[in-house]
């Protein structure tokens, strides 16, 4: 049986399409993963405007795409929400020209919204964890048996649409069984003209420069409004419980990839919740990533309320040089509204835990929410106080607020009457308000106190009538940009600086040469048994504050 699995997105660098495309393609021989991309990571305008290309192609394109997924006896196509139309488009198409395939879609897209994603073409959609779902179903398809009762899955047949229960969580030992993600193995990516290639270097070099992008963890205890976690503890509230691998098998993922790219220089970790992991398994990883891989890696998504100064020395003296946390407002209003169950006093001080480490760090990464409509001025304003007292060095990642259909956050937007159709996802970030030049111009200086009380004076909320400041917003993102860059260079980091730059350094020796001979060497910790004792970083904390300044 033909199998090819399609991933539309942004990028070629989704964990869990190529997580499911490695476990499909050992129950299948035949099984061939493909990438639809919109985005081009080399525009200007991405790089400085937050523009994200776009979520859809031309219907010449969406044929081309079609024409090379016919020949599949069984089609499985996997996306985000903001990537739901183009999907739904290639499945009708497919559709259209051909009988042959089966159809299923999965992915977050008929997680989040199964009511729309079963009214495609699809013959059906995946509405829970995929793999041992489809194991179920391709065991009894591949036989011409019944599989209609298959659970995690929503099927139409005979005009009607049968909605199957939820299979239960994967555990922890059970993850330890699956494969390693597919990774640099005869994938291929459309190309308009062109059709589908062989996904080459220069193709992982312009989506995800010397980095790798893996999770660690599932699970979240988190309600967030705007998340889809909301979504997935409605379906199963276990989704609570953060489960995951052993440490030996996510290190023996990472001495697999970077045996067949050596070029790769970072692992960047999409976990929001790795935190949660027990001292002790985080020390036994700690030791086998400096025994095995030692490259540094990163992590993205860490929650406030779990920034521990203990786990951070452990994971810091295993190769850790970068880390990024959600924070979203600094009004106490809005993120009781976003259901945030953190303080803004555990906010400052997980900011003055980092800033610890900064000798060893690229500046932490603080994630914002802004342009929210039901914002007051106060909100705003308590927003840039909280960045203005915020210990440095930092950088933020600034986001329009964008909702996600069928999550919380909708409906409470619904029910206060906003027109949630003019902030449903998409992919123009750029508002240049006078609240958000400030923002970036936080990021690379901190002013004087009597100037900045001067500065607040002209910020007014999304909702307010103001005006525009298109130019300076360009000059401060653009300043933002630079810091950020060097920021990055000063470790030798390429996970975010994108294309072949980094990738001729790496092969001149030279970003293995700065890691060994020019970054700081941070110390071991002292165990007490299998725990950190909890080290003073004396001689971290007397660079910190050179650097902070």
């Amino acid at each position: 049986m033909k199998i090819k699995l399609v991933n539309v997105e942004d990028g070629i660098i989704s964990c869990g399409f190529r997580k499911m495309s490695a476990f499909v393609e050992r129950l299948n021989q035949d099984t061939h993963s493909y990438y639809v991309t919109t985005k081009d990571s080399r525009a200007l305008s991405t790089k400085l405007l937050s523009r994200y290309g776009t979520s859809s192609l031309e219907a010449e394109a969406v044929d081309e795409i079609a024409d090379g997924l016919l020949d599949a006896d069984l089609l499985g196509f996997s996306c985000m929400t903001a990537y739901s139309d183009l999907t739904r488009a290639i499945i009708a198409r497919v559709k259209a020209k051909s009988s042959r395939p089966y159809v299923l879609w999965g992915g977050i897209h008929p997680i989040m919204n199964p009511e729309d994603a079963v009214g495609s073409s699809a013959d059906a959609i995946c509405t829970g964890e995929g793999e041992f779902a489809f194991q179920e179903f391709y065991e009894l398809f591949s036989n011409g048996r019944d599989h209609s009762h298959v659970e995690n899955f929503w099927f139409r047949h005979d005009g009607e649409i049968i909605r199957n229960r939820f299979k239960p969580l994967m555990t922890s030992q059970e993850m330890d069984g699956l494969p390693f993600p597919k990774y640099a193995e005869g994938e291929k990516i459309y190309k308009k003209g062109e059709g589908f290639v062989p996904v080459t270097l220069w193709d992982y070099l312009a989506s995800s420069g010397l980095s790798y992008n893996t999770l660690w963890t599932l699970g979240c205890p988190y309600r967030c409004t705007y998340c889809g976690n909301s979504k997935f503890l409605a379906n199963d509230p276990n989704y609570r419980r953060i489960r995951h691998p052993s440490a030996k098998h996510i290190v023996g993922e990472m001495r697999q990839v970077v045996e067949r790219h050596p070029h790769v220089r970072t692992v960047i970790f999409n976990d929001d919740n790795l935190l949660f992991i027990t001292n002790e398994v985080l020390w036994e990883f700690a030791e086998l990533w400096r025994e095995q891989i030692r490259i540094p890696f990163c992590i993205l998504g860490l929650f406030p309320n779990t920034v521990d100064e203990k786990k951070l020395e452990v994971l810091t003296w295993a190769g850790m040089n970068r880390a990024r946390m959600g924070i979203q407002s600094g009004s106490k209003r809005i993120l009781n509204f976003y259901r945030r169950p953190t303080a803004i006093q555990k906010i400052e001080e997980a900011a003055e835990i980092f800033a610890e480490f900064s000798r060893y760090h690229v500046a932490p990464g603080y994630d914002m929410i802004v342009d929210n409509p039901i914002e007051t001025r106060q909100d705003v304003i308590d927003t840039l106080e909280l960045v203005y007292r915020l210990a440095r060095p930092f950088t933020l990642y600034i986001y329009s607020l964008r909702i996600i259909p069928n999550t919380e956050l909708e409906k409470a937007m619904k029910e206060k009457g906003i027109d949630v159709d003019s902030i449903k996802v998409n992919f123009d970030l750029y508002d240049p308000t006078w609240a958000n030049v400030l923002l970036y111009l936080l990021t690379v200086w901190k002013p004087p106190r009597w100037l900045f009380e001067r500065l607040l004076r002209g910020v007014q909320p999304r909702s307010e009538p103001q005006p525009r400041y298109p130019r300076l917003y360009l000059v401060v993102r653009s300043l933002w940009g630079i810091k950020r860059g060097f920021a990055y260079l000063r470790m030798m980091d390429f996970s975010t600086i994108l294309g072949s730059s980094g990738y001729w350094l790496w092969r001149l020796g030279i970003i293995d040469f700065w890691h060994r001979h020019v970054n700081a060497k941070p110390p071991k910790p002292a165990m007490e048994g299998a725990r950190p004792a909890g080290l003073k970083w004396a001689s971290a904390r007397s660079g910190a504050g050179d650097l902070a300044r």
